[in-house]
């Protein structure tokens, strides 16, 4: 793996060790003035952490972008607080309620909330690491990548150390529509009537835009990439590679790795 990865991602979790140690909850912190019931999230912090200002992961779930919950966490919360960090997770609104837009600048505004806030509960609000699983895994590269949602919250790129993307399919939106739709052609089987197509918009400027490759670029200030994804699904390997190839391709470090590889 590249070295300058391995540095920005496990350089902090060599430095602070792991530890039995117990952790505060404080949940369904609203982030936004609206009263939305999806508009809240959780922070999980050490409940005596042995520094201040520990650095924070920002967490978003899957669920296609249509279901999905904070509260999918499973032990990632206590590995990292164990680890002297401060973990995030949050909700936003979902599909089809709302408009991929909208979802995307509902996340944007979670984590302009977090970086405004955090040092009330330890965190350092200039290490932030983003990731997220899945759909989540989409909304981390986007956000990390196109800095135009971060922007309208008054965050900048430098306060993002990295991005840790989980088995996402969906960095090169086009790419993978063109994939599934080719697929189905060749081998049949049901095509599915709310897709990714009509998810991201049913327009193909859309998809283009949604898609975090497309707005890669040298000396934006991009965080480093660990672009993880299950070796044994295609898709997932080829958008990681796919990702992984442009964020290159621009000088950002990026590895994509696969569980056994």
């Amino acid at each position: 793996m590249n070295a300058k990865i391995v540095f920005a991602f496990i350089l902090p979790l060599s430095l602070l060790g792991s530890r039995a140690i117990a952790q505060k909850l404080t949940s369904d912190i609203p982030y936004a003035e609206t009263g939305h019931k999806r508009h809240v999230l959780d922070i999980y912090a050490p409940a005596e952490p042995a520094a201040t200002s520990l650095p924070v992961i920002f967490w978003i779930h899957g669920g296609g972008w249509q279901a999905g919950d904070k509260g999918d966490v499973a032990l990632k919360p206590k590995a990292l607080t164990e680890r002297g960090f401060v973990f995030v997770s949050t909700n936003y609104r979902l599909l089809p309620e709302v408009k991929m837009e909208d979802l995307i600048g509902d996340v944007a505004r979670s984590l302009g909330w977090v970086h405004q806030n955090i040092a009330k509960y330890g965190g350092d609000p200039k290490r932030i690491f983003v990731g997220g699983h899945s759909a989540g895994a989409q909304l981390a590269a986007l956000i990390c990548i196109d800095d135009r949602y971060l922007k309208k919250e008054g965050v900048s790129f430098p306060v993002l150390r990295g991005c840790v993307p989980v088995d996402g399919d969906t960095y090169d939106i086009p790419k993978i529509i063109m994939t599934a739709e080719h697929r189905q052609a060749l081998y049949g089987g049901k095509m599915f009537s709310f897709g990714h197509r009509q998810k991201f918009g049913n327009d193909p400027e859309k998809h283009v835009d949604f898609s975090a490759v497309t707005h890669v670029a040298k000396d934006k200030g991009i965080p480093p990439f660990l672009i993880l994804y299950f070796p044994g699904n295609p898709d997932t390997r080829a958008q990681a590679q796919r990702l992984e190839n442009v964020l290159k391709a621009a000088e950002i470090p990026a590895k994509a790795y696969g569980k056994g590889e």
